[in-house]
């Protein structure tokens, strides 16, 4: 056939000429930008809630990222904890204290308390996730002062102590609080009864004594009223 190497060559040219198929850029755009525009949400980390993991843990173990609030560096002390809600039990004579960790990385915590002047009597180490912790052994109508200290390897949180507080208590959100233990009810009640009977005694005494001067020296006379049988 003479004329279809011409024709051969003709659709060879028509077909470099058609535009191959090219796969859409948009879809796989809009697939990243489905991927890489998800809103970050804060991880469900609460720094005052007791056994708390810490949000490092949680940011690995979450099914996508989430946002850990900000830490000052490890290769300083933390900062102080915040002393929250002192639950007291006077009957028993007991105290739960509650805090909340700093914006710092923790190794553990304890506490420290103090009974009037000298040195404080310091707690068990608590590992970083507690936020709670129990004191035991107070006197009913004393007076405390406590402080949570924390700490990791670069040091310990600064505490202002028995004497760094003033007469309100130390300052808001600070590490430490006094605490005063009422005294017991059945230590009221006897309280009230003894005195009670102290009154009634002296009560008694001093009838007594009336009535013992006045048998021994006679009441005094009443004079007669001038003009009188007039």
């Amino acid at each position: 056939m003479p004329g279809s190497p011409c024709l051969v060559w003709l659709l060879a040219v028509t077909f470099s000429l058609v535009p191959r198929a090219q796969p859409l850029a948009g879809d796989s755009e809009e697939e990243e930008q489905d991927e890489t525009s998800l809103p970050a949400v804060p991880c469900d980390y609460d720094r005052c809630r007791h056994l708390q993991v810490p949000c490092q843990e949680l940011q690995r173990a979450g099914p996508t990222m989430c946002l850990c609030p900000g830490l000052s560096s490890a290769a300083q002390p933390p900062d102080p904890p915040r002393l929250g809600e002192v639950r007291m039990e006077a009957e028993a004579g007991r105290a739960v204290v509650h805090w909340c960790a700093p914006f710092s990385p923790v190794h553990q915590y304890w506490l420290l308390l103090w009974e009037g002047a000298g040195a404080p009597q310091k707690g068990p180490p608590l590992n970083s996730t507690v936020r709670r912790a129990e004191l035991k052994g107070l006197k009913p109508g004393g007076a405390y002062v406590v402080c949570v200290v924390a700490a990791n390897a670069a040091g310990e949180s600064s505490v202002p102590g028995a004497e760094g507080l003033d007469g309100a208590g130390g300052p808001a959100f600070g590490p430490c609080g006094r605490l005063t233990v009422l005294p017991r009810p059945l230590t009221l009640l006897h309280g009230a009864v003894g005195v009670g009977s102290a009154l009634a005694l002296l009560s008694c005494s001093a009838l007594v004594w009336h009535f013992c001067l006045r048998e021994r020296w006679g009441c005094p006379r009443r004079g007669r009223p001038s003009g009188a049988g007039l």
